[in-house]
């Protein structure tokens, strides 16, 4: 756990770590691959992102997932990825969106899960969480739960219960296929949430947990209450 007095402190640090990831594979293997999620939370980390300086032309970004409204929504990720992520020195990054013209995610989500699964291994999967324990669009108690943390599959359509739009999220086992797992939350509101999640292996209740209890890769929580 590496806890922050505030979210400036989280965001440079996080920037840091994984900007040193990046270019270490771009070194390594010539390419490297960065997922991330949306919300609100790493507005100010893909700004910072942005602007630091990287071998860009030679990383690819996709989304965690998707909500499915068109591209000029301001709910859409894509729209926040290319507004607040693609620009300046990032802007030489290749993208790899997950909307398509489908009337629904559930109509894209074998195309779609076929396009992510045949990416290489992901470097640095920049994760969030709600104040119910979701992650990604795997939220508690969804009828797709099931399919997004134990399917084989690389990529779910999800309708949340407790949140708008039908989704398409990255499943557990495609977002794991990876080599370093970032969790960026910040807010008392989840401080709770996010220790039961870590104290307890309850995906039902906290999806989150099932990425942080067993994983198979390096996961870090960057938490900061404000």
């Amino acid at each position: 756990m590496n806890k922050f007095d505030n979210n400036q402190k989280l965001t440079d640090a996080l920037c840091e770590r994984v900007a040193a990831i990046l270019t270490d594979a771009v070194a390594e293997r010539g390419k490297a691959t960065l997922v991330v999620s949306g919300g609100r939370t790493p507005k100010p980390l893909f700004e910072k992102l942005s602007r630091t300086s990287l071998p860009w032309s030679k990383v690819t970004i996709l989304l965690a997932d998707e909500r499915w409204v068109l591209p000029d929504s301001d709910d859409s990720n894509d729209k926040l990825i290319k507004t607040t992520l693609l620009k300046n020195k990032a802007a030489q990054a290749r993208y790899v969106g997950l909307f398509t013209a489908h009337q629904s995610a559930k109509s894209a989500e074998l195309s779609q899960s076929q396009l992510i699964g045949a990416l290489p291994t992901f470097d640095a999967v920049i994760l969030g969480m709600g104040a119910d324990g979701h992650t990604a669009s795997l939220f508690p108690c969804c009828d797709e739960l099931d399919v997004g943390m134990t399917g084989t599959q690389a990529a779910v359509a999800t309708q949340p219960k407790s949140a708008p739009y039908e989704r398409l999220s990255l499943t557990r086992q495609r977002l794991l296929d990876s080599r370093h797992v970032f969790f960026h939350i910040t807010g008392d509101d989840k401080w709770t949430v996010l220790d039961a999640a870590i104290t307890h292996h309850d995906p039902k209740r906290y999806p989150v947990s099932d990425f942080v209890h067993g994983s198979p890769v390096p996961t870090e929580v960057f938490y900061a209450a404000a």
